[in-house]
């Protein structure tokens, strides 16, 4: 059994109607050279006919004998040349598969020529994106393709997507922070690494509320971090490197508590909507999480803290027309409208505008001083 591969490839629009006016969507050249010595009946004949020239028709014949391990030409001397067979078959196979899988093919064929007319549009711009899970950034996704930029998300933690950002494999990182985060705090520990005034800008995208998501009726009263110490309630929490975590983390800190406190501590999902799945099937009592996950899933939300989601850019970037594009978009009251119809979100005052890290995230402003040199 031969194994079947897929391709696509681009041909000039005014070639395919010159020489080819009734073409499938799928198309193999060795079903087209087959074709053609069927009509013509000769390999000259057939290499006239698809403006090739004999000697790479006829080297292309031998190498698919040898590569599928039969003959397709029967090559009688004095006789015109005819397929053999195998070759027949292998006309009709094809024949039957185009049939068959027509509207697939069309569908598939469309599809693919709409996707590609982004790449050959000057007017269309792309933009690769690391970012913490968020549900209003996969709705400004949508927002954005209707006016030709095309975010290409990959969801990973904030941490991560800070990085990635840093190492050049993507334009803009989406993370989230308390509105007011303290100085020595482990956010401000994890994130000042990584984000350098004078080298990035902050882009306001949107605040939203961080809580307990719970079972519906929140049946066993959690309304606060200490209750999820109680015997026999189970926790679901998030992975290593996410921003949740990284907050969750600091509450303990904060209470004097440690990770062993929480039965499933270990228990960890990777996304707001894994572990809200995860109180849904039972299998957790409470996960930390945004309020839209909850109700994506019918749980119940006990908010604990507003915090701010930022999109974060080199410097150099800002003025690149994706970004500038990204940011008309955020500012416009269209997508304004729609964040604050989003369960669990609201825009800030600036959102979609460029601010600096020592305006908002205040920690920079409390680096101790350098002792001074002794002149």
């Amino acid at each position: 059994m031969q194994q079947i591969n897929l391709s696509y490839s681009w041909t000039p629009h005014q070639d395919e109607a010159a020489h080819r006016p009734q073409t499938s969507p799928l198309r193999n050249p060795l079903m087209d050279m087959l074709q053609a010595v069927r009509e013509a009946g000769s390999i000259a004949g057939a290499a006239k006919s698809l403006q090739m020239s004999y000697r790479h028709v006829w080297g292309e014949l031998k190498r698919w004998e040898q590569t599928l391990g039969l003959a397709l030409i029967l090559w009688e001397k004095g006789h015109a040349a005819r397929l053999s067979e195998f070759a027949d078959k292998l006309l009709w196979a094809e024949r039957q598969a185009q049939a068959r899988l027509a509207p697939q093919l069309s569908s598939l064929h469309a599809e693919l020529e709409k996707t590609f007319a982004m790449a050959f549009d000057p007017e269309s711009h792309l933009l690769p994106i690391y970012a913490s899970h968020d549900d209003a950034l996969v709705q400004l996704q949508h927002h954005t393709a209707q006016q030709r930029l095309h975010l290409d998300i990959r969801f990973c933690g904030s941490i991560d997507a800070i990085r990635a950002l840093n190492q050049g494999r993507c334009s803009v990182a989406g993370f989230h922070a308390p509105l007011q985060p303290e100085a020595k705090s482990m956010v401000a520990q994890a994130y000042r690494p990584l984000l350098k005034t004078g080298l990035h800008k902050l882009i306001a995208f949107t605040r939203r509320q961080q809580g307990l998501m719970v079972a519906k009726g929140n049946p066993l009263g959690l309304h606060q971090l200490h209750d999820l110490t109680q015997p026999g309630v189970r926790f679901v929490n998030r992975s290593q490197g996410t921003g949740t975590r990284l907050l969750l983390d600091q509450w303990l800190c904060q209470a004097g508590l440690i990770s062993t406190s929480l039965t499933g501590y270990n228990h960890e999902e990777p996304s707001h909507a894994a572990a809200a799945a995860s109180v849904a099937a039972g299998q957790a009592d409470a996960g930390l999480g945004i309020e839209s996950a909850a109700q994506a899933q019918g749980l119940d939300f006990v908010p604990l803290a507003e915090e701010a989601y930022w999109l974060v850019c080199l410097k150099s970037a800002v003025h690149s027309p994706p970004v500038q594009q990204l940011l008309k978009t955020l500012q416009s009251n269209q997508w304004l409208h729609h964040l604050n119809s989003l369960t669990g979100y609201q825009s800030g005052e600036k959102s979609g505008h460029v601010q600096s890290l020592k305006a908002h995230l205040p920690w920079w402003t409390h680096l101790p001083k350098e002792p001074k040199k002794n002149k």
